[in-house]
């Protein structure tokens, strides 16, 4: 773990099991609950060209938004043969995305599990296997609905969990099912152009009384993952953190002023990515180059599976 103390000005490397002594008793580490589902379809068409489909977000029961992948355009109104007999309705395109509806009486969201594969990100060249359904999910994941998983919080298992209970530490959490927009680079000539694909989040009454709490202890809310940061800032947007439910596209760069997160826990991201300019926009820019660089020196361990780095940024004490 890549300790980045903006306080100081200076950098530590250390194991993710010193973690506990750079937090203090009161403060209160957020999580993202998200499930993955495994989001990976694969099927044909009446034709018998073969069709991917990949998961955006589910938006009901019987529907849901995703990407097709084949030879030739699939045509609204046609139809995806899958596995054991199940089919899937192309209902209509919505620019490169397309909304599909599930035959029959099975919720669609069952014929996922049920045919599924795990939605593993591009840069991983490999079919999935049997261990990622368990090692792509975090130890507390609950709701299902991600198509990637919030990385960061895949360094903590139960037994880390119950040190940093013990140091008394408080544990939150809030709810962003990340599609698969969070693959895609920022390609805008201006930043401030790119659109974020809308995702599901939820925080809930019971988290914000736990984050004034935490304030009013003089504790910090250190945020485990950019999913957690989004989910926080996107439910203080009018400066006070408040319940929300509903979508979010909350972009977050350079000059962007944080409300509700003191410190964050991350993995290291790839370049041009949205992920790496939100923690830009929290640490600094040249901050966080001169981080990575150091990183790249030593050793560490970058994307999904890699290692940690903590942000604390100037201001905020221990």
């Amino acid at each position: 773990m890549l300790v980045v103390d903006a306080r100081h000005g200076v950098l530590h490397d250390e194991q993710l099991g010193a973690l506990p002594a750079w937090l203090q008793p009161g403060d209160l580490l957020v999580f993202n609950d998200t499930r993955v589902i495994p989001a990976r379809l694969f099927g044909h068409k009446d034709s018998g060209g073969r069709v991917e489909i990949f998961i955006e977000r589910l938006l009901d029961e019987r529907s849901a938004l995703v990407h097709l992948r084949a030879s030739k355009p699939v045509r609204p109104g046609g139809r995806i043969e899958l596995a054991q007999g199940v089919s899937v309705r192309v209902v209509e395109r919505q620019g490169d995305l397309y909304i599909i509806a599930r035959d029959g009486e099975q919720p669609l969201e069952q014929t996922i599990q049920a045919l599924g594969h795990v939605p593993l990100p591009p840069y991983i060249q490999r079919r999935p296997d049997a261990a990622d359904i368990d090692r792509y999910q975090t130890v507390y994941a609950r709701f299902p609905g991600s198509v990637a998983a919030p990385t960061a919080g895949l360094h903590f298992d139960e037994p880390f969990m119950a040190a940093l209970h013990t140091r008394g530490v408080e544990f939150g959490f809030v709810t962003l099912h990340v599609g698969a927009g969070t693959f895609q680079p920022v390609r805008s000539e201006h930043v401030e152009d790119h659109l974020m694909h809308p995702e599901r989040v939820e925080v809930t009454a019971a988290l914000c009384g736990q984050v004034a709490g935490a304030r009013a202890r003089g504790g910090r809310v250190v945020a485990v993952g950019t999913t957690s940061v989004r989910a926080l800032e996107t439910a203080s947007q009018d400066g006070q953190i408040q319940p929300y439910t509903g979508e979010t596209r909350l972009f977050i760069y350079p000059g962007y002023n944080f409300k509700s997160v003191d410190a964050m826990i991350t993995n290291f991201h790839l370049p041009e990515s949205t992920l790496l300019m939100l923690v830009c926009a929290f640490a600094g820019r040249e901050r966080v180059m001169d981080a990575y660089g150091h990183a790249a020196r030593q050793g560490y361990r970058f994307l999904s599976y890699g290692d940690a780095m903590l942000i604390i940024p100037p201001g905020k004490q221990p």
